[in-house]
């Protein structure tokens, strides 16, 4: 008998098993029932949280004999083909590697066939956002009108890149990410079902590097069982994964705030001779430190047990908040030094030191004050310096110089985006604290009808920046954007005036001539 993967064997069969996605399950439920199904939606959302799971029940219950409350019934000879593979009615396609104009024609005239045993055609296009240009052309009149027995189910990870056409044929539904506490209790059942011997602890730790998906937890818990033992703890995940255990951590990060060099170069060591990666042992670190500064700064922590808690809170009760910012700001720098160095072991030790050594004078985070003309000044002159130029030959520069000026003065003419503390909030509210709390200082600008640029008047880390980069970040940044403004929005992370351009800043004509002649005038829109 062949081996059948977890995510598999336990892959949804009715909607109700689809774990996190109430609020769409009970909607497609509710038009199966009413009978008023679409003739075309569009399910979004990241990796592993039920996208093709629902599509697979949604195309079974619109053609189930006998269906039960919105479910398909998974008994009739309809669901039993479906289930099995063999009905043809239900057509599922990968659009990463069918994504010609040629592939999206076939369908064109299959649908004009009547279905061969079930009541509808339906057509479950996953990664649809893969598809070429001449593809969704060609898809487009077969999704705007439909014949009566045709359904068209599209799935993606990234909505923003199918076409407005596409989109506004389809009914959307935004897949979120599954909490920790569903996917724990997934993955008890699962356990339960299977045998399998997991702690409490385990199962949390799988929840949050699954990271909202359900699937990418099921593959973790896999790899687990491939030894053939069936109990699992903490520690197991931890090893599979590369983890460092959270004893050498914390007694790294000890190290640093009691200044003990010897004992933050002995836990190094430990760790480096257990064969732990030192990439991975820095990120644990900064994670770590992170994690001290919310448990101080709100008193809370999720993903650890009472006496990790216990050891996070004493050492928050002997370092500052400045102390541990320092700490994450210059290992954030360390991360970016050693992606460029074959010497990456030096660079981490000597760093190390330097942590733990006390006559290191460490460079407070700076607050600058817009409104203080006076600071202003002060920094001005303190980095005044001459230069002689040639005649006739700055005058391209000066001119470059010119139009950088009038980008940050663009930038600084604007006030927030509409809806920035609503967005701000979503964030906060959907579990994106990394995200959320890198934004907090950060300031929102519409550079155009179609983006928003976000600015950052006081600096922005390293650590921070690598966090607002990650594809995932953008994605979810420019979902939530878009939801607010009620259409697709692009998100641009700007550092500095100077990376614009000025056909990227729409200057309010009232703003710039204010500016140009010093008159302070407050535009109300």
């Amino acid at each position: 008998m062949s081996y059948t993967a977890l995510y598999r064997k336990f892959r949804p069969l009715k909607f109700e098993e689809i774990v996190g996605q109430e609020h769409i399950t009970r909607t497609l439920k509710n038009q199966i029932v009413a009978g008023r199904v679409g003739h075309a939606y569009l399910f979004n959302g990241g990796r592993g949280t039920g996208k093709t799971s629902a599509a697979k029940v949604l195309a079974r219950a619109v053609n189930c004999l006998n269906p039960q409350n919105g479910e398909p019934c998974n008994e009739c000879e309809i669901c039993k083909a479906a289930l099995a593979g063999s009905l043809t009615d239900i057509v599922e396609m990968d659009a990463a590697s069918n994504n010609s104009v040629e592939d999206i024609r076939s369908i064109r005239e299959e649908v004009n066939f009547l279905p061969t045993l079930a009541k509808y055609r339906v057509y479950i296009i996953d990664e649809v956002h893969m598809l070429s240009t001449g593809a969704f052309n060609a898809l487009l009149k077969t999704l705007e009108e439909p014949p009566a027995h045709v359904k068209f189910i599209l799935a993606t990870t990234e909505p923003q890149k199918l076409p407005a056409t596409i989109l506004s044929r389809c009914q959307r539904f935004d897949f979120k990410k599954i909490s920790n506490e569903d996917i724990v209790k997934r993955l008890e059942y699962i356990a339960k079902e299977s045998n399998i011997e997991i702690t409490k602890e385990a199962l949390n730790i799988i929840a949050i590097l699954s990271e909202g998906a359900m699937r990418d937890a099921l593959s973790i818990l896999e790899r687990c069982l491939q030894d053939g033992e069936t109990n699992i703890d903490e520690d197991k995940i931890k090893d599979l994964v590369g983890i460092p255990k959270l004893t050498y951590i914390n007694a790294i990060v000890k190290s640093f705030i009691e200044y003990n060099v010897e004992e933050a170069i002995k836990a190094v060591d430990t760790v480096l001779n257990e064969g732990k990666d030192l990439n991975n042992m820095l990120w644990e670190i900064i994670k770590y430190v992170k994690d001290i500064l919310v448990f101080k700064a709100t008193g809370k922590l999720e993903i650890y047990n009472q006496a990790e808690i216990e050891d996070i809170k004493k050492l928050s009760e002997e370092v500052s908040k400045e102390r541990l910012l320092y700490i994450i700001t210059d290992l954030s720098k360390l991360e970016n030094d050693m992606k460029w160095s074959s010497q990456k072991s030096i660079l981490f030790q000597v760093e190390i030191i330097k942590l733990c050594s006390e006559n290191i004078i460490e460079t407070p985070v700076q607050n600058v004050n817009k409104s203080s003309s006076n600071s202003g000044k002060t920094a001005n002159s303190q980095k005044n310096i001459q230069t002689n130029s040639i005649p006739g030959k700055d005058t391209a520069k000066n001119n470059k110089d010119e139009e950088k000026t009038s980008m940050t003065q663009a930038i600084s003419g604007y006030g927030e985006a509409k809806g920035w503390k609503n967005i701000l909030n979503e964030l906060r509210q959907n579990g994106k604290i990394m995200i959320y709390s890198n934004l907090l200082k950060a300031k929102a600008i519409e550079l155009n009808d179609m983006t928003i640029g976000i600015s950052f008047p006081d600096g922005i880390n390293a650590f921070g920046k690598s966090i607002l980069e990650k594809p995932e970040s953008i994605n979810e940044l420019a979902k939530t954007v878009s939801m607010e403004y009620g259409k697709d929005m692009k998100v641009r992370i700007i550092e500095n005036a100077d990376s614009l351009t000025k056909k990227e800043v729409q200057v309010n004509p009232v703003e710039k001539m204010a500016t140009e002649l010093h008159i302070p005038i407050n535009v109300i829109e």
